[in-house]
């Protein structure tokens, strides 16, 4: 079951500290455009079924990526895209939107997402893999 629009943008919001619910809408949709050019298949069929339906689309019809993204290249393509964004600031931006998606998904499908995606991820969507 998805989550409703409101509680995603809730929880991003809480967890970005944002101001005003414009901020988390903004992130919400780059980053998940973004991650959606990384995911392929059920996984990313699945991962959108349990976002509300306005950020599943954008999940499903991503930006389309050339090669797959480290996670440093994906910070730096997060703060592109976000009038006035710096990389640390795109970084605490990916943190909270996908650490929402990470909590809507749960963990068994937040790790299958984590397998198709380069080494690294796992800190952005605030799940580190044991070492």
């Amino acid at each position: 079951m998805s989550m409703r629009r409101e509680a995603f943008l809730d929880h991003v919001q809480e967890r970005g500290e944002y101001e005003t619910r414009e901020e988390a809408e903004r992130a919400t949709r780059v980053v998940l455009a973004l991650l959606g050019a990384h995911l392929v298949g059920a996984v990313r069929a699945a991962l959108a079924a349990r976002l509300p339906e306005t950020y599943a689309l954008i999940l499903l019809n991503p930006l389309q990526a050339a090669e797959p993204l480290s996670p440093e290249r994906f910070v730096r393509a997060t703060a592109a895209w976000i009038e006035g964004a710096t990389e640390k600031t795109a970084l605490w931006d990916i943190g909270a939107v996908l650490s929402t998606v990470a909590a809507a998904a749960g963990d068994a499908l937040t790790h299958e997402a984590l397998l198709q995606l380069p080494p690294g991820y796992d800190l952005l969507f605030g799940r580190p893999r044991p070492t």
